[in-house]
């Protein structure tokens, strides 16, 4: 299992790097089908569970918030999330008077999925969007990333206290800090590398990485506990076989969700 996931992993790194360096309509479009692919295992992870929200609404709207985001930033939001809430409430009713008893709650799941995984997710281009952009989306992801690893290899090993019995039994408190330090350190030491890559000019320092790398480690382990609850409420081990030894799309980016929203606010207020 470890050795599919490292070969998944080598094999998909140049290319998202790629794509990471390219920015633009690339970036977005990739940004796009990722989400896309997530919105789908959202759905199909409720749907085993019995619900039935509207898997066409929910990835159109993810794709349209990941699009508009790049053209305007958010000047349009607040027509496309009108639009989107009143075509679910629709179609929910039609359902329900087609004789589906739990239309409201598919209502409900139907905006979660929307919102959670194409308005959080957007946030990974708006990041991209921001002067040193790439500089910042390198330190951000790879950070959780590399804090998600000191947890896994440092839990494993030394994890005596766990941290969360029914959300996830295997992580522990020892893992769990070992990832926030793993993440400062980690961040510290890519904004370290980029800003011998780069020069001066860039906003991405030492400093600034390791606050990154802390507050991601801190706080994006509640995105992987998310979908954790997500599973275990369905009684579905992975969101998807779509890569293997990882899962599904929806189980490698449920940190990064957090990530992007929480590293674009961070670098916008605090730097």
């Amino acid at each position: 299992m470890l050795l599919k996931r490292i070969l998944v992993a080598v094999a998909l790194l140049p290319i998202g790097l790629f794509i990471i360096v390219q920015g633009g309509v690339l970036y977005t479009a990739f940004i796009a089908l990722v989400l896309a692919l997530a919105a789908w295992e959202f759905v199909r992870l409720f749907r085993a569970g019995g619900y039935q929200p509207a898997s066409v609404l929910v990835i159109a709207a993810v794709v349209a918030f990941t699009i508009e985001r790049s053209l305007d930033g958010f000047t349009s939001a607040p027509l496309i999330i009108s639009l989107f809430i009143l075509a679910s409430m629709s179609y929910h009713l039609y359902c329900y008077e087609r004789g589906r008893e739990q239309a409201a709650t598919d209502f409900g799941i139907t905006l979660a999925g929307a919102f959670y995984i194409g308005w959080l997710g957007a946030y990974l281009v708006s990041l991209r969007e921001l002067p040193d952009g790439m500089w910042w989306v390198l330190t951000v992801l790879p950070a959780v990333w590399i804090a998600d690893s000191g947890a896994y290899f440092i839990g494993r090993t030394w994890g005596r206290h766990k941290m969360t019995p029914r959300l996830s039994p295997k992580k522990s408190w020892e893992g769990y800090i070992a990832g926030i330090a793993s993440g400062a350190l980690g961040g510290a030491l890519l904004a370290y590398a980029w800003g011998w890559l780069g020069g001066d000019a860039i906003a991405v320092t030492p400093l600034r990485g390791a606050i990154l790398g802390f507050t991601l480690g801190v706080l994006t382990i509640l995105g992987d506990l998310g979908e954790s609850m997500i599973k275990r409420q369905v009684g579905v081990k992975d969101s998807s076989n779509l890569l293997p030894g990882h899962g599904g799309v929806f189980d490698r980016i449920d940190s990064w969700l957090w990530a992007g929203v929480i590293g674009y606010y961070l670098v916008l207020w605090l730097f």
